[in-house]
């Protein structure tokens, strides 16, 4: 596959209120992307989704080096940042894809503005809760425990290269912890802030990504958010967790592109 060396932008929205690291790449029918709690960064399945559509993936306000999470109060305010980030991009509406707690915001988005969302890609999204299956809270697991959560390989290669930020670098655990902190206020104490009573608002098609041994999302929620999104498509990936575009590429890059086309 070749590497697509996407262009960093910072995006100024609502008059300067929001400045928003930007990596963008790629032609075509415009394709918006949602990072997770680890932070945005390129990665195989973006250079992938480059070869035919313009993809635009954004930086959370208040993560690394993004600002304006000030602005952003509670879920419906990220809503409403999300749309007049658009309007700013001068997309009208895209294919969207949201990863974790990227997914969430997806799901969010395609509910409220479904005019804005063409088609849906959700790769194990927070959002809903079971009690039989918790969702950990992210901000107490030790660094140690992490990959025993999100990979179905913990002592695998992939694990080495988990984003994770230098111990010995005071700016960079502190922009860590900017990451996380800006994007807990949404999910925690429980991720379901309501989007389970907003599922069936969702009218564009829809894919569902889970990795079978995902540790920190359970494959159930996957169940859950299919029953409640009319015709959206579960994929379940053998040998996968919680990150099934970098443990099974190969095979979830193949299953997105494909639904995308």
């Amino acid at each position: 596959m070749t590497h697509v060396e996407p262009e960093q932008s910072f995006v100024e929205v609502c008059g300067g209120k929001f400045k928003i690291r930007t990596l963008q790449a790629g032609h075509g029918a415009p394709l918006l992307y949602l990072h997770g709690a680890g932070g945005l960064f390129w990665d195989p399945l973006l250079d992938a989704l480059a070869a035919d559509h313009h993809v635009v993936a954004p930086e959370h306000p208040g993560a690394g080096e993004s600002q304006g999470l000030e602005h952003v109060e509670d879920l419906w305010d990220l809503v409403l940042y999300y749309n007049e980030l658009l309007d700013t991009l001068g997309i009208e509406s895209a294919a969207v894809l949201g990863h974790s707690f990227g997914g969430m915001v997806a799901a969010e988005l395609a509910a409220t503005s479904p005019h804005r969302v063409e088609r849906l890609v959700l790769i194990a999204p927070f959002g809903l809760w079971r009690d039989d299956h918790p969702v950990p809270d992210i901000s107490g697991i030790p660094p140690a425990s992490l990959p025993g959560l999100v990979l179905a390989d913990p002592d695998g290669p992939l694990a080495a290269m988990l984003p994770s930020p230098d111990p010995t670098d005071p700016e960079s655990l502190f922009r860590a912890s900017l990451t996380m902190s800006s994007i807990l206020q949404f999910i925690w104490p429980l991720p379901d802030k309501g989007l389970s009573k907003r599922l069936y608002r969702v009218k564009s098609p829809t894919l569902l990504v889970w990795g079978a041994q995902d540790g920190l999302v359970h494959p159930a929620y996957g169940e859950d958010f299919a029953a409640a999104i009319d015709g959206a498509r579960l994929e379940i990936i053998d040998g996968a967790g919680h990150l099934p575009q970098l443990e099974r590429a190969e095979q979830t890059i193949g299953l997105i592109t494909d639904f995308l086309r």
